[in-house]
């Protein structure tokens, strides 16, 4: 018959296994947590629910309580957390790092770090200094802590992610600070980063939209690539070389795609971002009901380096419209310069874009003719002031075709082509009719019925 053990006992197993958690770890344990208290511009790396959860287990592990629950709970909620961002603890780290804004971000994507404050420098190599402390600390490190202070010889499993697919930059950047014993000497180098790739939202983001009052970043913009897009290839070819001034430096002017509804204006807009994200292009989506506040908009894109596409989809106006007034003042400029990295992109199916009735045409008995014409060719002729215009007239058979055929090959279908062309002709007639948009439905349709069949 086994031997009961003592109270007292179990009270000084616990105590030694205190004392033992005391002796070995407590002094790394209370340095991390100074590290991450003392920190003066990058505080918002552990802001997060990943870094909360650290610090918390940090702080549960100095003071666990005597059966250890507090520490698996929070060590529970540190895992749960870093699981949700499917990276490892130090990658988390460094990212957070790679796109925090605080002063020294900021300000190193606009002016040389040389020429930068030197207690600005000094701070962001002490708390560089500190974020490598918690860096080193890894996730076998946490977890025996967790193993000593809870008591728990079946403790949860240590967080391990399989290798991650990196940007290159990204992992260039990690390979020069892991070979660094003093990432404070890394300022230089992070600064000419921040300065090519930006920070906090643009460098996370490469679509956006305007909500409300601020800007929200597009997690799963559409994938779709400018290759799948076919019949206008003038049109194509001329947004393209736009683009390329705008993300070279040159001026570029503002565009407006007007057509036929279906030829895929807003597609080719949209297809542009897959072509260029990696050289700092983001597209900006405002709806025609925000355009109000349309030139507070193009002061928060104005000093970053990313280059912006501000895409108004599906474009007219009302008389009187506010819209109206504030797309005209970032179309024609005040008397605050025209940032030279951003343009509008405007798709419309109406080529004057301001609604026109006749009863809006002065009649020549009508005292105040010359003024009532002046402000009817205001409305007619705002179009003109997009420096661009890109006219997408509807598709006829042998486009319509082509389009079919070529996203045909993309999506490796191989019905014959004649069978193909008569199935398409007999979708475009019962359906909307030909253009580009009737083509990729027909084809999304066509490929999943084929598959169906398999």
């Amino acid at each position: 018959m086994e031997r009961a053990i003592p109270d007292s006992q179990t009270t000084n197993n616990k105590q030694q296994t205190t004392n033992l958690m005391t002796t070995a770890s407590t002094a790394s344990i209370q340095l991390l947590q100074r590290q991450a208290a003392s920190l003066l511009l990058y505080q918002n790396v552990i802001g997060d629910s990943v870094g909360s959860a650290f610090v918390n287990l940090l702080q549960t592990i100095r003071h666990s309580d005597p059966d250890g629950l507090n520490c698996l709970h929070a060590y529970g909620s540190w895992f749960k957390a870093l699981a949700t961002k499917g990276q490892t603890w130090q990658n988390y780290l460094l990212r957070q790092i790679l796109l925090d804004d605080n002063p020294f971000t900021k300000q190193a994507q606009l002016t040389p770090a040389r020429k930068l404050s030197p207690t600005l420098i000094a701070a962001a190599q002490h708390d560089l200094q500190a974020l490598q402390s918690l860096y080193q600390c890894s996730s076998e490190q946490l977890y025996h802590w967790v193993q000593v202070a809870s008591q728990c010889s079946t403790c949860p499993i240590p967080w391990h992610q399989e290798q991650e697919q990196e940007e290159q930059a990204f992992a260039s950047v990690r390979s020069k600070l892991e070979q660094l014993d003093n990432w404070g000497e890394a300022v230089e180098d992070l600064a000419a980063y921040y300065r090519k790739f930006g920070t906090g939202l643009f460098a996370k983001y490469y679509a956006l939209r305007w909500h409300s009052t601020e800007l929200i970043g597009i997690a799963h913009p559409d994938p779709i690539e400018l290759r799948e897009l076919v019949g206008y290839e003038s049109q194509k070819a001329t947004l393209i070389k736009n683009t390329e001034f705008l993300l070279a430096g040159y001026p570029a002017l503002h565009v407006l795609l007007y057509g036929s509804r279906g030829s895929g204006k807003s597609s080719l807009v949209k297809g542009l971002l897959a072509k260029y994200s990696d050289r700092g292009l983001r597209i900006v989506e405002v709806a025609k009901s925000e355009l109000r506040v349309l030139p507070a908009i193009v002061e928060q894109l104005r000093d970053v380096p990313q280059k912006f596409i501000i895409f108004v989809d599906d474009l007219s106006f009302e008389e009187d419209d506010d819209a109206f007034k504030a797309l005209k003042v970032v179309l024609e400029g005040n008397v605050t310069a025209r940032p030279a990295n951003v343009v509008v992109y405007a798709t419309s199916n109406r080529r004057h874009l301001v609604r026109e009735f006749f009863a809006d045409r002065p009649r020549p008995s009508d005292k105040d003719e010359v003024q009532a014409w002046d402000t009817m060719q205001e409305k007619l002729s705002f179009s003109d002031r997009f420096g661009l215009t890109l006219t997408f007239e509807p598709a006829n058979q042998d486009t319509y075709l082509k389009m079919v055929r070529h996203l045909a090959e993309l999506e490796v279908i191989s019905t014959k082509q004649e069978e193909l062309e008569y199935q398409a002709l007999q979708w475009a007639t019962q359906h909307n009719g030909r253009s580009g948009r009737t083509a990729r439905q027909f084809i999304d349709f066509l490929k999943a019925d084929l598959e169906c069949r398999i």
